[in-house]
């Protein structure tokens, strides 16, 4: 990979613009706290991993700008509006939550010890993204058979974390290892991350990729023309319940029509314990126009007419053939294989 997601000089939070790839690779540099939070509401930063990496910098950025004598009260306001950017991902809160606790634990010692720790924990947040989607690749690498031709959903790659990704990890790994013959990129509707975003990092990567609408799925099953499928998740709740990308749940719906494992590559950041059941996950519901429009450009829709928006959907865990993490595979039941993981 010739590009970051993410990067952190601090004096700045430097992102690539993911609203305008394949086209222009184009990098914002944002200056404070409130535009990093911005970029992560406007998804010039998406995928879990990569917004908790985001956000833990833009804490850190702020830390680095916050006067002393209103610290306190600056970083308390940081820390709200950054939680608030995004309600789905679960990486962003745990991110937060992180900072917080780690500022809290050194306030005592003085503020120049607090923002030089705060620094080094956002570049920590990173570096263990990266490190733990290597360790999901070569773990879900061994789950995928020679000649393997797999289907993802939306983008989990190196754009949707630190560098190298959870799903495109695995199948990055798998590649390497000579057992991936092609990989179908659905488009994803209405953000068209698989599109954009899943097709070139593949082709970049010299990983053999077909797009296909998201609504072609269902018929190259049908006809045994895809063996698996691999998706990214935003949060996990406990009993295995899946949120990710609307569009998800037909694509594990498809999968267990036709017989197919349904694989899902996510860290143990991303499986909220606190949170029983899907039906307990908040789901997103973006602008009508990045439905009504094409690009915020071309209008597809009439004028007036109703729209819904919602930008992830849950997939039960009955559906789910495995979880692939950072420190192994859990398969069902997964209230206990789960838990395990955490015990490692």
């Amino acid at each position: 990979m010739n590009f970051d997601t993410v990067r952190f000089d601090n004096e700045a939070v430097i992102l690539i613009d993911q609203r305008k790839l394949p086209a222009e690779e184009t990098y914002l540099r944002l200056e404070t706290p409130e535009a990093v939070a911005a970029a992560i509401t406007d998804m010039v930063v998406r995928g879990a991993p990569a917004i908790g990496d985001t956000a833990a910098y833009g804490l850190a950025l702020g830390a680095l700008q916050a006067e002393d004598d209103t610290f306190d009260t600056r970083w308390r306001e940081m820390t709200a509006f950054m939680d608030a950017a995004r309600p789905t991902a679960v990486n962003l809160r745990w991110a937060v939550v992180r900072m917080d606790r780690l500022y809290q634990a050194k306030k005592s010692e003085g503020l120049a010890a607090v923002r030089e720790a705060l620094v080094i924990e956002a570049h920590k947040i990173w570096e263990e993204d990266v490190e733990s989607c290597k360790q999901m690749g070569a773990n879900g690498a061994e789950l995928i058979a020679p000649g393997t031709r797999i289907l993802t959903h939306c983008n989990a790659g190196a754009l949707a974390t630190g560098g190298y990704g959870t799903a495109l990890g695995v199948i990055r790994a798998a590649h390497a290892a000579g057992n991936i013959t092609m990989v179908y990129a659905d488009e994803t509707r209405p953000f068209l991350q698989g599109a954009r975003l899943t097709a070139w990092e593949l082709a970049a990567d010299d990983i053999p990729v077909t797009v296909i609408s998201d609504n072609m799925a269902g018929h190259l099953m049908a006809r045994g023309e895809i063996d698996a499928a691999v998706v990214g998740s935003d949060r996990i709740a406990a009993n295995g319940d899946i949120a990710n990308k609307i569009g998800t749940y037909m694509v594990a719906v498809l999968c267990h029509r036709h017989g197919l494992p349904f694989y899902v590559a996510a860290p143990l950041s991303t499986i909220d314990r606190d949170c029983p059941s899907g039906a307990e996950i908040p789901i997103e519901e973006r602008p009508d126009r990045e439905v009504t429009h094409v690009f915020d450009q071309v209008r597809i829709t009439p004028p007036g007419v109703a729209v819904r928006n919602p930008a992830f959907d849950v997939t039960p865990a009955e559906l789910v053939t495995a979880i692939v993490t950072e420190k192994g595979v859990a398969y069902p039941p997964y209230p206990e294989s789960i838990a395990a993981l955490f015990e490692k």
